[in-house]
């Protein structure tokens, strides 16, 4: 096993989660229930992490996370319908409700 991300924030470290396993990537959850250990620990010791349960895994499981993290490589889509700006991530307009073109 190798980790391939860690950040403080649950919810950050969740949405990596979710965008690996979305492309089959077989994963491992460290420190999920460590927080209440803070103060015994330190805090850096709580983050959440995320491991590549397959070292062979490893190389396109960063890869693909810095394609999906990394706001160079998803630039804005326009609504159709009202010509709003939308970052990659909504897959509705968030003006109008219109769903993002393919």
């Amino acid at each position: 096993m190798r980790m391939v991300y860690t950040n403080s924030n649950r919810f950050i470290v969740g949405n990596a989660r979710n965008i690996l396993e979305a492309q089959g990537f077989e994963l491992f959850l460290k420190n999920e229930h460590a927080s209440s250990a803070v103060g015994e620990i330190s805090p850096f010791d709580t983050w959440l992490e995320l491991w590549v349960v397959n070292d062979s895994d490893y190389d396109r499981a960063c890869s693909a996370l810095d394609n999906a993290l990394s706001s160079e490589s998803a630039p804005p889509w326009i609504c159709t319908s009202c010509n709003e700006k939308n970052d990659m991530s909504f897959d509705l307009c968030w003006n109008c409700g219109q769903e993002r073109p393919e």
